[in-house]
């Protein structure tokens, strides 16, 4: 017996199938025989009978008495019943009012594997820790949410208090609120529609600009540009180019203005018109410089960045931007995928089409046939011909459906956290008021942001002691 063999200095033999342990399990106590342990050599119960010293049965459980001959283990005893049910009948089965988090923890601290739980209890069972792990990824995005929305408002409430210690910095304030925040007050609302209609107006006055019928020949046969097209795009810019002056000018930090991502476009979608001007200047002053023409040219197609401007008054955008910033790991792995398919493909398809194809003679010719195909956009250009081809097209194009659906979902999911994260920010930024000076931090559930820190923290430290089973094992094939 393992407690008669710590009680002698050899450690003595080892004990018979008849003989019994105490067990102390917060309280419950019980005489378990060591039998019946034994036909589950791998569960810690059992492993506690191979033990011949003090040090080896403090590993397997959180004290021991050696004068009563007691494992006494600090675990709930209300689940311990579940535990003496296995050992009897060999099956493991889960009453419906237990919190399954907490039964799994406790079976993998007994050593106890899942499958061992009963056809009738198995499918629940898997069922409800199923919809927990969802419910733990929802709060772990939840958490994401939370705490980045958190840090971006503090950083807002930051910036805005930078105007206290600056000339008219209240007033600064309220240009600046109405200017980065469109849904601020009623006036920043009207500037914001008024902002729209210009860019909505600028890019259709370019589309219109490339029809036909819209467009002039000068006195020498050259296109020309339509004066009421010129004035809508001189409107336009005279109107973006007081938005930036004034945001610049309102700005709580200066240096680090065009550091912010909506800054960087609204530069970019004026940039190209003034650098058109300097171009012909320079082409008008020096005709050897004719050539660069064809750069403002190129120059002027960079209006369409513009429209890039709508990210500033649309939540849906910033959430697209932010989605694809923090998702390259899911596009490289599209990309992968794609790179993969398209290569198995387009080999396939040509050993089955050079001879019936002169569109799939060669593997590069295929390459464009096998990404169009597996991207379901079908040009229809070039197609396979044999039935063998048909088929492998078929499966292309299925293959195609399952690489691009996988990692999208992925994406998806990324794209309503953040826009989730922009509509709470929006709401805490517009709850606040500035006009009386800064007094206090404006509203935030603390509670929840405190809770998902725990949570998190938790969360870790029940992976931790689920490592341990596995890790004990791998110690004892080792050793």
């Amino acid at each position: 017996m393992t407690g008669q063999a710590l009680g002698r200095p050899g450690g003595g033999p080892h004990m018979d199938d008849n003989a019994a342990i105490r067990i102390n399990v917060g309280g419950f106590k019980k005489r378990l025989q060591s039998d019946t342990l034994s036909r589950f050599p791998e569960t810690r119960l059992a492993r506690l009978l191979q033990c011949q010293s003090k040090e080896s049965i403090l590993e397997l459980c959180d004290d021991y008495d050696d004068t009563e001959k007691e494992f006494y283990f600090d675990r709930n005893p209300a689940l311990f019943p579940y535990v003496l049910n296995f050992y009897n009948t060999g099956r493991l089965h889960v009453m419906a009012e237990l919190c399954i988090f907490s039964f799994s923890q406790e079976i993998e601290y007994w050593g106890i594997n899942e499958f061992f739980i009963d056809s009738c209890c198995s499918s629940a069972y898997h069922c409800r820790k199923m919809d927990q792990d969802r419910e733990d990824w929802d709060d772990r995005s939840d958490e994401g949410s939370t705490t980045s929305s958190f840090d971006e408002l503090l950083e807002f409430y930051s910036d805005a208090t930078k105007f206290d210690k600056q000339l008219l910095g209240s007033a600064r304030r309220r240009v600046w609120l109405m200017l980065d925040n469109p849904g601020y007050s009623v006036a920043s609302r009207i500037l914001s529609i008024l902002s729209i209609l210009v860019v909505l107006g600028s890019i259709a006055t370019m589309c219109m600009n490339s029809m036909s019928e819209y467009s002039l020949l000068d006195s020498e046969g050259q296109p020309t540009e339509d004066p009421r097209f010129e004035i809508v795009e001189n409107f336009g810019i005279g109107w973006f180019t007081l938005e930036l002056v004034a945001r610049f000018t309102v700005a709580p930090d200066l240096l680090h203005f065009f550091e912010h991502p909506l800054n960087m476009i609204d530069l970019v979608s004026i940039l190209p018109f003034y650098l058109t001007l300097l171009i012909n200047l320079v082409v008008e002053s020096s005709p050897t410089l004719a050539n660069l023409g064809r750069v403002a040219q190129v120059l002027r197609l960079m209006r369409i960045f513009r429209i890039l401007k709508l990210a500033r008054h649309s939540t849906g955008l910033r959430s697209l931007g932010a989605t694809l910033r923090n998702s390259y790991k899911e596009v490289g792995l599209l990309l992968l995928y794609l790179a993969v398919g398209v290569s198995f493909f387009s080999v396939m398809a040509y050993t089955v089409e050079k001879e019936d194809s002169e569109d799939l003679s060669t593997i590069p010719e295929c390459w464009w046939w096998a990404t169009v195909s597996m991207t379901t956009v079908g040009y229809g250009d070039v197609v396979p011909v044999s039935i063998a081809g048909k088929l492998t097209a078929s499966a292309c194009i299925l293959a195609g459906i399952l690489v691009v659906v996988l990692p999208i979902t992925l994406i998806f999911n990324k794209f309503s956290l953040f826009y989730k994260r922009q509509k709470q920010l929006e709401v805490a930024m517009r709850s606040c008021d500035f006009d009386e000076g800064i007094k206090e931090v404006p509203s935030v559930n603390l509670r929840n942001y405190y809770a998902h820190k725990v949570k998190s923290l938790m969360a870790s430290l029940s992976n931790m002691s689920r490592s341990s089973p596995s890790e004990h094992s791998l110690n004892e094939s080792i050793h």
